[in-house]
């Protein structure tokens, strides 16, 4: 029996994304016009496609399909995510920017495959976790082939290479795994296994080293590898307690790199102060319990996992980027949800909501 929606969390949702552009409004302004000679140009395309098509995902995950129909495409889904991770690295359909191959793109379209890597994984394991929940420590059966799937998207991910991406995959991929029930020696493999891929892939690449050198120690080369923390902590640091005053960022006028990517928490800090960013925090904050709260009433198991592993992805990202950029995690570049730049992820994010606001139709009492 359907009921009502949960009109909470859509308030919380529509929060996040009227706050998110009214601080990429602001943040985009100096690098739109440097690279387009327009100041609106990086919030029109945020509007279109992001808004207008998140939007209509939206409204499909919510008033078209029950959440179910997710179920039912998990593997067509899956597999067309893993093609496209691997169309990547194809010259006809892949292309890189700043060291690395993340994007592809069809005529006019341009997007990321990693971006729809974290809903198909989820909708996946969903399905799969929920079909034999009773035979977890069954390792062939069961471990095995989750093991594989989630090393084969995860596999993708580390060559492009998008570390930020790779973490927030391994805590969704770890959270559904544990909530499902899984045996606690398969979760310390996975945990490890997880520790051990993240050093090597430090130790092997040169600026990621830095990054994580440049965390141990912050006043190491200022104005070098430590350039970007230090430069968004004195963005924080003179916001004060209610900002400079929206629009009024110094910092964004070409001081802080990526202002309107991994750096947006910062420049959100220093318009608006300690109380806009804890407004910021706190709105996730009860957006995910009550994405967990919808979790805790599905009507059954898939309906469950697909909630938690959708409050685990807004969870996880929205921490480890506001982490990162205050300096208590080293720097990852991973994007903050709802706020950041980034069309094909506020897309799939409210897409990703959408199904949330369904399952809230068919909770339990």
């Amino acid at each position: 029996m359907q009921r009502r929606p949960d009109y909470v969390l859509i308030t919380l949702t529509a929060s996040l994304l009227v706050m998110g552009l009214i601080i990429l409004s602001s943040a985009s302004v100096a690098i739109s016009h440097n690279q387009y000679g327009s100041t609106s140009r990086l919030i029109l395309n945020q509007l279109f496609p992001g808004v207008v098509v998140g939007c209509l995902g939206f409204f499909f995950s919510w008033r078209i399909v029950p959440y179910t129909f997710w179920r039912k495409v998990s593997l067509p889904l899956l597999l067309g995510t893993l093609i496209l991770l691997g169309a990547v690295f194809t010259d006809q359909f892949g292309f890189s920017a700043g060291g690395a191959r993340r994007w592809i793109h069809f005529k006019f379209i341009f997007f990321q495959p990693s971006e729809l890597a974290k809903l198909a994984i989820i909708v996946y394991l969903a399905a799969f976790f929920a079909k034999f929940k009773d035979n977890l420590e069954n390792f062939w059966q069961t471990v095995f082939p989750f093991m594989l799937v989630s090393a084969a998207i995860l596999g993708f991910i580390a060559l492009e290479p998008d570390i930020g991406t790779l973490g927030v995959l391994t805590m969704i991929i770890g959270a559904l795994f544990f909530v499902a029930g899984g045996a606690w020696k398969y979760i310390s493999y996975f945990i490890g296994g997880g520790i051990a891929l993240f050093f090597i892939l430090i130790k092997t690449t040169p600026y990621r080293f830095d990054r994580f050198l440049v965390f141990l120690h912050p006043e190491l080369d200022p104005k070098g590898i430590g350039y970007q923390i230090q430069q968004a902590l004195l963005a924080i640091g003179s916001g004060g307690l209610w900002g400079l005053g929206l629009g009024e960022s110094r910092q964004k006028y070409s001081f802080l790199p990526e202002s309107v990517g991994d750096s947006i928490f910062a420049i959100a800090a220093e318009e608006l102060g300690f109380i806009g960013a804890t407004v910021l925090v706190l709105l996730f904050m009860f957006f995910v319990l009550r994405a967990f709260r919808i979790a805790y009433r599905a009507p059954d198991l898939f309906g469950r996992y697909l909630a938690v592993g959708i409050a685990s992805w807004i969870a996880f990202q929205a921490f480890i980027n506001m982490s990162a950029i205050t300096g208590l995690i080293p720097l990852t570049g991973i994007t903050l949800p709802f706020v950041s730049y980034g069309g094909s992820s506020l897309a799939l994010v409210l897409t990703s909501c959408g199904i949330l606001v369904n399952i809230s139709k068919y909770a339990k009492s």
